[in-house]
């Protein structure tokens, strides 16, 4: 029988996986990326480190998919993440298990990922090409090669847009897939930043640069009705613009955009403590700097570099002695650490999320094959389908999921043209 001739556009986490099992499935497998390395994307992920998955069942899988998780039923079920962790320890990547159920190389190298998935591609026997793709060769509704940036011709039974999304565009991210989507007329789902730092409009933010807090809760609130829109704990980073680290880009997933000033943050920067005990603790603290100004009496409760923003944000006046310290001014205190509000201003763009929300529509998309309604012979992997998850591995384990379901389907579903 001959080979399903198979083309894959792009060798990121979704390419690799899905160009991998398409071989494995008996396809004859072109992998076609236009960077120099593979994998370009997977190396920045999680600080370098790579988040490869998370440690949990397909129902907190799908839990953690605000963006059309319903359609990747069949993915995850196909391809769990249990099935990732397999698939790498097989490939010579051993895995640890972090807090949040987060999934790392033992190394905490994301290279050793990007290495364990060019392992697969050459054992399995893809042949990598590196050009560009530029337009899907479509005939009588199907699918039936692709041209390249350098004018080549390539002929094939099926073709994987795996190109990801807009984000990070300087590891090819560039939107790509979304223009060869909608030569095959596919409606694509406006792209925005999800998983994105946030903008303040608070001037402090910028004194508080570099400052890392850990184990704070983070709620979001609606400004005009103070209604709880989301709620996380964890760690976040204020930077020269605003806010970033993991519980803040995971916020922004629950964001709209467009209505950003509609919204503020308020950290707890001591949830561990009730406020009736943080009342005690700040007693305590003032008795052993009796005779100093409040704001050299709190370094043993907060770091020195958010201090001074607690006490303006108190009222309490710099100078003010621990002596003499009101109760009512203890309670403001308080009321500044477990209510530390930050305003909102907006968000950064779309070249610095971690992910891309929008994406080619999943109504035109089979979930169970990840094949296009719309063009016989053309599938979809990874960020380019409209779908996308909270921070902890759970956006990679999309890109390893619908990237195994194409494979194992494109290679086995021939047309003749």
């Amino acid at each position: 029988m001959t080979p399903k001739k198979v083309i894959v556009i792009g060798a990121g986490a979704a390419g690799m996986m899905c160009a991998g099992n398409a071989a494995l499935c008996g396809g004859d497998v072109i992998i076609m990326e236009k960077n120099s390395r593979v994998g370009r994307k997977v190396m920045i992920t999680g600080k370098g480190r790579c988040n490869v998955t998370n440690n949990c069942d397909n129902p907190a899988f799908i839990a953690n998919v605000p963006t059309n998780g319903r359609f990747l039923y069949s993915a995850i079920n196909s391809f769990s993440t249990q099935d990732t962790m397999d698939f790498f320890e097989r490939n010579g990547v051993p895995l640890k298990t972090e807090r949040g159920n987060r999934v790392f190389p033992v190394s905490d190298k994301a290279v050793d990922i990007v290495d364990g998935l060019h392992r697969f591609i050459d054992q399995s026997g893809c042949k990598l090409i590196n050009d560009e793709a530029k337009a899907l060769l479509v005939k009588d509704g199907a699918v039936y090669g692709v041209k390249t940036a350098s004018g080549e011709k390539y002929y094939c039974d099926s073709v994987v847009v795996a190109t990801g999304g807009k984000s990070y565009p300087l590891t090819g991210s560039t939107g790509t897939g979304y223009l060869l989507a909608k030569q095959a007329g596919h409606t694509i789902v406006e792209p925005k930043p999800s998983l994105v730092p946030i903008v303040s409009s608070d001037p402090w933010c910028k004194d508080l640069q570099g400052l890392s807090l850990r184990n704070v809760s983070l709620t979001v609130l609606s400004k005009d009705s103070h209604k709880e829109i989301y709620k996380d704990f964890g760690e976040m980073l204020f930077t020269h613009f605003g806010v970033s680290g993991p519980i803040i880009l995971s916020a922004s997933a629950h964001l709209v955009h467009k209505q950003a000033d509609n919204y503020y943050l308020s950290v707890d920067l001591k949830p561990a403590l009730t406020e009736k005990q943080l009342d005690a603790r700040i007693l305590r603290d003032f008795e052993m700097f009796i005779n100093k100004d409040i704001q050299n009496s709190l370094n043993k409760l907060l770091p020195s570099k958010i201090i001074p923003t607690v006490i303006r944000k108190s009222g309490i006046p710099f100078e003010t002695k621990c002596n003499s310290v009101t109760k009512e001014q203890r309670c403001a205190l308080a009321n500044a650490i477990k209510n530390f509000t930050i305003n909102i201003k907006g968000f950064r763009p779309i070249e610095e999320a971690i992910v891309t929300s929008g994406g080619v529509s999943t109504k035109e998309i089979n979930p169970k094959t990840m094949e296009s309604k719309l063009c016989k012979g053309l599938y979809f992997a990874g960020e380019v389908i409209d779908t996308d998850a909270y921070t902890g591995g759970f956006n990679l384990q999309i890109a390893f999921s619908t990237g195994y379901l194409a494979g194992t389907n494109c290679a086995n579903n021939p047309y003749d043209y």
